[in-house]
């Protein structure tokens, strides 16, 4: 009884963490467009500003909801800062891969959506066991 409570708890948690995923992809991908086609930013610009929108959306998801708990202030400054490190290793990834596609005639919309499938499980794991570890036992 508790493994299969445990599954479920795992599983419901995973499909969470999806839904901040996609917020993050489909809020990058929306931004990217708009600086891109709409403003006419070079690539560069409008990749980073565009991930760290999406980055941000993504941490409020995962911190408040997935991963979330009543911890104090000073925790969620630490979960901020290795979230916010890990998405800089992400993005510097995210940014050469997509950039490197781009180079060969792969467009970057196309682009994004390879890069964000490898960072799924990686992330998640990094997530529940690194950034939104549990203190003293709780989340």
């Amino acid at each position: 009884m508790k493994l299969t409570n445990t599954i479920k708890r795992q599983v419901v948690r995973f499909s969470e963490f999806m839904v901040g995923g996609g917020a993050q992809f489909w809020t990058g991908y929306a931004a990217f467009a708009l600086f891109d086609k709409g403003f006419g930013w070079t690539f560069w610009i409008a990749k980073s500003v565009s991930y760290l929108l999406g980055a941000s959306v993504n941490f409020a998801i995962e911190r408040f909801w997935v991963f979330g708990s009543k911890r104090a202030k000073k925790e969620a400054s630490t979960s901020a800062k290795k979230y916010y490190v890990l998405m800089f290793a992400n993005f510097l990834i995210d940014l050469g891969l997509v950039w490197g596609l781009k180079e060969i005639g792969i467009s970057p919309y196309i682009g994004q959506f390879i890069s964000a499938g490898l960072f799924t499980v990686t992330n998640y794991l990094l997530f529940s066991k690194w950034v939104f570890k549990k203190v003293d036992g709780r989340r």
